[in-house]
This record gives structure tokens, sequence and C-alpha cells, in this order.
């Protein structure tokens, strides 16, 4: 089984420039208290690393 991370947004994406918003997009994420269930690659955590002020890592499985 691979290893998952839980990622919410906490923050809104208005008045972020356009690459943030992509991010979030990119990550599944739209609306605010939104939470996903993504694997655990190096791809997802330099997404997270980009906007750690928009999201948060709830919970890490695997």
């Amino acid at each position: 089984m691979a290893k998952t991370i839980i990622v919410k947004q906490v923050r809104s994406a208005a008045r972020r420039p356009a690459v943030q918003t992509a991010v979030l997009k990119g990550l599944g994420l739209n609306k605010m208290h939104r939470t996903r269930e993504l694997e655990d690659t190096p791809s997802i955590r330099g997404m997270v690393a980009k906007i750690p002020h928009l999201v948060e890592i709830i919970e890490e499985r695997g």
C-alpha cells in the first residue's frame, strides 16, 4: 500500500498569485476547509511546500 497524506486548505486563494492558485487546483483543492488524500510523492510534497501558508498536512498514512 502506498503512503498517503491528507492535505487541508486552511486559507483562501482569493487575491493570491495565479501560480499559487494553480498549485491549489493541481492538488485538487478549491474551497476552504476541503481535504484531499494524496499519494505521498516528492512532487506532491513540493506542491505543498510552495503554498504552506494556504494548506496544512493533517495526517500521514502508510
